[in-house]
């Protein structure tokens, strides 16, 4: 009878083990989560001469107005870590918005954030979505990302922290989180 019971113990000796080595690799690939602030410096006429902010088509017979139906808007914007205007660089925002919806209130955003930093130099996030200009945090989606942000997945805000219409320029907030699911 004693013989019986070695292998039913080795038996449950394994199955403990495997079940052990399951857990702990369904903990090892679990999704990293990361937030990061950016500042994106929304002026054609300052800063130096790589930022920009050109609307490059429009419906014809009609004037150029950010707010209308079909207006194209290409954009390189500095990013930075904090909100004022000699803060370092930590990248470039490039893409486009399209204005979109009858209202003309929404646009369709199309953004690669190409860091420049030594922390994240050469990866990038990739953001698309359609976020209402005038809403105080516009929410559009992390669609993936390269480098240290390969596989990335979440959500990013957008809300105006300075305007100053007068002089075209704006500083935009960008909270992002994603999870990353790689690394």
């Amino acid at each position: 009878m004693a013989t019986n019971l070695v292998p039913k113990r080795l038996k449950n000796l394994f199955l403990v083990l495997v079940l052990a080595n399951i857990t702990y690799l369904a903990k090892a690939t679990e999704p990293k989560k990361a937030t990061l602030s950016l500042y994106f410096h929304d002026a054609p006429d300052r800063c130096d001469s790589n930022v920009k902010v050109i609307p490059v088509t429009r419906i014809a017979g009609k004037a150029w107005n950010v707010p209308k139906t079909g207006t194209v808007i290409v954009t390189e914007d500095l990013i930075t870590k904090n909100s004022g205007q000699n803060s370092a660089e930590v990248g470039r925002a490039k893409g486009m918005y399209v204005t979109a919806g009858s209202n003309g209130l929404d646009s369709q955003v199309s953004i690669s954030i190409e860091f420049t930093d030594e922390e994240y130099k050469g990866s990038t996030i990739e953001i698309q979505g359609i976020s209402n200009q005038f809403m105080p945090d516009a929410e559009v989606s992390v669609v993936g990302g390269t480098g240290k942000f390969r596989f990335a997945r979440g959500y990013a805000t957008f809300a105006t922290h300075h305007l100053d219409i007068p002089n075209r320029y704006a500083i935009i907030r960008c909270d992002i989180t994603v999870q990353l699911h790689c690394c």
